[in-house]
């Protein structure tokens, strides 16, 4: 795990060795898993350590040190293989937290996952994240939602800031379009109830293009009639208007 212990160091993270031997059975899993399901295009021991352990791990410049006590409550929506949540319960142990996936086989894979690498306090549920954010037990719950490479952001933060009590925040890993992303979202951001606070640049080891942190703030609640049903947020992000022909 060179490339990954020295990647978190210029991040300013420590990995301890307890962190270290989870994220090699983390890779073994993943590896093996994926000779029977399709969980990731990125096989490579090198290209995992950066791609997915360093980049999920890169959310902590974000996350402030409240976030990482006991309790905070942090939802991970479309995380797939288990990416960033899994990696930031690894190094910050005392988060509950919540992963949402849509596909079956991964959450199989996850459940397995967890109970390999000894997580406590981690939950999965398969569903869409439309059809959660309508759901008392979970709308408006969450100090934190996350999401990387899950969908633009008019449409991503019709999925995120749902879930999101009023005082907390969503972060949504972004690549080079970060900041056209986030314009273009503007409109969505402020129905839904959210603030832009900053977009943070991220430079890894490793990967040549800039990569970015978005964080949202909560500032009021989101109306009732978001999101909308599943499907409707990807075909219609709010705020976009169609050019007429």
């Amino acid at each position: 795990m060179e490339r990954l212990i020295r990647g978190t160091r210029e991040l300013g993270i420590s990995l301890r060795e307890e962190h270290i031997s989870l994220f090699e059975t983390y890779y073994r899993e993943l590896i093996e898993w994926n000779r029977r399901f399709n969980l990731t295009a990125i096989t490579d021991y090198e290209a995992v350590q950066v791609r997915h352990f360093l980049d999920s791990l890169s959310c902590l410049l974000a996350l402030p040190a409240s976030c990482l006590q006991v309790g905070a409550q942090v939802v991970d929506v479309g995380t797939g293989a288990g990416f960033p949540g899994i990696p930031l319960k690894i190094v910050c142990p005392h988060i509950s937290l919540t992963l949402v996936e849509a596909t079956r086989k991964k959450v199989v894979f996850l459940e397995h996952l967890i109970g390999r690498l000894g997580l406590e306090g981690v939950r999965v549920i398969h569903a869409r994240a439309e059809e959660l954010g309508r759901q008392r037990a979970y709308r408006e719950r969450y100090d934190w939602a996350v999401a990387r490479a899950v969908a633009e952001m008019p449409t991503l933060v019709e999925y995120l800031l749902p879930l999101v009590r009023v005082g907390g925040s969503i972060l949504a890993q972004k690549g080079e379009s970060a900041p056209a992303e986030v314009h273009a979202a503007e409109e969505a951001i402020r129905i839904l109830g959210g603030e832009v606070r900053r977009l943070i640049p991220v430079h890894l080891h490793g990967i040549a293009e800039t990569r970015y942190l978005v964080i949202v703030d909560k500032v009021a609640a989101t109306p009732e009639k978001y999101p909308r049903r599943p499907g409707i947020p990807s075909k219609r992000p709010l705020g976009i208007t169609k050019p007429q022909r």
